[in-house]
């Protein structure tokens, strides 16, 4: 008895099968939040505060490398251009709140961003790479000859304030529970636009981008647009990690930086919404546990071989490995 094709019926199965993995996306984004919200009472606000300024890194980086296939070696500057507008502002104006400190260093960040997509987009491949890391350095060494950024000391003693004037950031948990909030917001921003018809369109130019260019779409419109965002966000993390450890130094203008948080999206998973997350979670704590026992000076090496491994055997990320374990084992 032959079987009838029925359109609508196929469309109902997709739209219950997408509600469902909406459901299972909430629960997971519910647990997550349930954790870090009692986090700070079983670990050191500090220590997870840097995890998270981190992790906003990793996203903000990843929404360009995993999603459009744009590989920046240049995104330690806008963390650090960040943490220095936001250091200065904060430093030398005792009027200026810290949340439009924040604001306007994460407006450097988005700034700097446009020159820089302005300038490298029109390359592809290991061209763009280059592109971006030869502008990442003369950034570099602006901040290393610069007096307002004190030069290879840094800036030291950046004041957290008061949040909307009211509340204390000096307290720890209050600053924790910012840091988070602001980490989440960014989150569901990066997955809303993952999500959305310009992040389908995103994600079609990473796979092909001819056939993107030809059917009609302005491709360098699309990739710059990213960059800016993500030049944006990366200038976020820096902000709010300058305010948090009441310091904006060199290192975070370094290109070892830029080199740790493509380590972070590769090793969590690239091209996945929470693999950037679980990889900034697993590296901070690595370099950490190797930092306080006998292999301190071995933690670059050290650092070098996850990244190997993780090219040559997991080159889907912890995250990546996890889903593709599920959907073999579940279907």
């Amino acid at each position: 008895m032959s079987q009838t094709f029925n359109p609508a019926g196929i469309q109902q199965a997709i739209a219950e099968q997408q509600k469902a993995q909406d459901r299972k996306k909430m629960m997971v984004n519910g647990v997550l939040l349930l954790l870090l919200m009692a986090a700070p009472f079983v670990m050191y606000p500090v220590f997870l505060m840097k995890i998270l300024c981190f992790a906003l890194f990793a996203v903000a980086f990843n929404l360009l490398f995993g999603f459009t296939g744009l590989l920046s070696f240049g995104h330690a500057a806008f963390l650090a251009t960040g943490g220095y507008t936001t250091g200065y502002l904060l430093s030398n104006y005792s009027g200026l709140t810290t949340e439009m400190g924040i604001l306007a260093g994460t407006a450097a960040a988005t700034l700097m961003g446009t020159a820089f997509a302005l300038l490298s987009i029109r390359r592809q491949g290991i061209y763009f790479a280059m592109v971006t890391l030869a502008l990442a350095q003369l950034v570099f060494f602006f901040f290393v000859q610069s007096e307002f950024t004190g030069g290879e000391d840094g800036m030291h003693g950046i004041p957290r304030g008061k949040l909307l004037g009211l509340i204390d950031l000096e307290d720890n948990l209050n600053m924790y529970y910012f840091v988070l909030a602001v980490f989440i917001g960014c989150y569901l921003l990066v997955q809303r636009i993952v999500s959305s018809p310009y992040g389908q369109i995103l994600k079609a130019i990473k796979q092909n981008e001819p056939r993107a260019v030809s059917l009609g779409y302005n491709v360098d419109r699309y990739k710059i647009l990213a960059f800016v965002i993500s030049a944006a966000l990366a200038g976020l993390a820096g902000s709010m990690k300058s305010v948090v450890f009441q310091l904006a130094s060199l290192n975070d203008a370094h290109w070892h930086m830029s080199g740790e948080v493509i380590l972070m999206t590769l090793v969590g998973g690239m091209g996945t919404l929470l693999g950037p997350v679980v990889g900034a979670t697993f590296v901070v704590n690595v370099e950490y546990q190797l930092a306080q026992g006998p292999l301190r000076d071995w933690v670059d090496p050290i650092l070098g071989g996850i990244f190997v491994l993780t090219v040559l055997a997991f080159r889907s990320g912890i995250v990546g490995e996890i889903q593709k374990f599920m959907r073999k084992n579940l279907s």
